[in-house]
């Protein structure tokens, strides 16, 4: 009987919003840090552990919605234009898993300021923002080069300053009732805080099967892909393709459904790279090149550190590694290319060719057939893997167009304000 796979709930949802973060420092552990102070607070006020969890949950991806690095940079500064766009995404996307639809309506109205509510304080919706928007507002306010208690109490003194506006009385009274000792301030810029929020927090003892890994895999793939129309349907493809040729290739039913997390998942390294290369309609500079090159090594760093899933991490992460070494950034040869890997990598080849891109239309099968072979001849895919897709090639691009078409109805209904 196949072990079935399990992982913990917190070590998903933290690494996965650690990597929403990557490239930038101005940016790093911005939500895990909001999530504490809500968490922290959570417990000041006397939250039942639903409410606590909620909340927690809703800090760790309450940037969700804005999908590129310029994007969260521009949040995270307060130069953002209009903050309303990122919080309606991210309820969109967070609302499409059943149980996060309470944390994406609190993601949905954490820029709303205090005296903007109607409602009362005691409507479990206003409290929880509220807390949200104090915590993402505290942790903006740190500046990162300076010792975190020579500048606790100016903070605090702006806190103070917007109660009865921004903030209300109550929510401003247990922000400092959680940040009245040294030790609050030092763990939320611990380098640890990772750690804490891992063993300590809420879900350190919720653990989550296949079917709701899926779903939050299939959450971050559209993050990963709404971030261009171009790839807005990229990864759909990739896991439709990866999991039909898995299937045809006799893997198990269990390996089938791992191979279509890590196909949502293999580019989850590149919301570490600026739109202006993702987008970029001429040939990227040897700087751009190297740049982009790194997108697979965070997509293996950050799924290696989700206990269970180290499978997918490598699954996911070595589809741009070629049988003779020739690939990128592992340089992995035959040897060390399973048989997932090599699936994916073909996968990935096929759905690319068949998308149109800054640069160029989306190719014909022929065309497609034509590159296809020349990578199996040059011993750079698996010919055996090559050789199924010909065997198969309609019954695959069906299945992927199904499921891009699914993906694309989605992005252009919920998603068309974007671009």
């Amino acid at each position: 009987m196949e072990r079935k796979i399990k992982v913990n709930l917190g070590n998903l949802v933290l690494s996965l919003s650690d990597a929403m973060e990557l490239a930038q420092p101005s940016l790093t552990q911005h939500q895990q840090r909001a999530a504490f102070v809500a968490w922290e607070m959570g417990k000041v006020a006397k939250l039942p552990d639903e409410r606590l969890e909620n909340n927690f949950i809703a800090a760790l991806l309450h940037d969700i919605g804005a999908l590129s690095l310029e994007e969260k940079i521009s949040i995270h500064d307060y130069e953002a234009v209009n903050v309303e766009e990122h919080c309606i995404r991210g309820e969109r996307l967070l609302a499409k898993v059943f149980w996060l639809v309470n944390a994406s309506k609190i993601v949905r109205f954490h820029h709303k300021e205090w005296q903007h509510w109607d409602e009362s304080l005691e409507m479990p919706l206003v409290l929880e923002s509220q807390l949200l928007a104090l915590a993402d507002y505290l942790e903006r306010s740190i500046k990162r080069d300076q010792y975190i208690l020579h500048q606790h109490e100016d903070i605090i003194a702006k806190i103070k300053s917007l109660s009865g506006s921004s903030f209300h009385p109550q929510a401003v009274e247990l922000c400092l009732a959680a940040a009245n000792r040294e030790e609050f301030w030092l763990d939320l810029v611990s380098p640890r805080l990772y750690s804490l929020l891992l063993n300590e927090g809420p879900f350190h003892k919720r653990e989550i099967d296949l079917s709701e890994i899926s779903l939050i895999a299939e959450l971050f793939r559209d993050i990963i892909d709404f971030r261009s129309r171009f790839t807005a349907t990229h990864s759909s493809g990739v896991a439709a393709a990866a999991s039909m040729l898995s299937r045809i290739f006799g893997l198990t039913e269990a390996e089938t459904e791992l191979m279509e997390v890590a196909g949502n998942l293999h580019d989850l390294g590149k919301l570490a790279i600026p739109n202006r290369i993702l987008e970029k309609p001429g040939h990227l500079t040897k700087e751009e090149t190297a740049i982009m090159k790194s997108h697979t090594y965070y997509t293996y760093a950050v799924i290696n550190t989700i206990g269970g899933l180290q499978q997918i991490a490598e699954w996911g992460a070595y589809h741009h590694e070629r049988l003779d070494g020739s690939g990128y950034p592992f340089h992995c040869k035959a040897d060390e290319l399973s048989t997932g890997a090599r699936i994916m990598g073909v996968a990935d080849i096929l759905t690319a060719l068949t998308e149109d891109r800054p640069y160029r239309k989306g190719m014909p099968k022929e065309s497609i057939i034509q590159i296809m072979k020349q990578f199996s001849d040059r011993r750079l895919l698996s010919d055996k893997i090559v050789n199924l897709l010909f065997e198969n090639f309609d019954e695959i691009s069906a299945h992927v167009a199904e499921k891009q078409a699914m993906a694309r109805e989605f992005y252009e209904t919920q998603f068309a304000f974007i671009n």
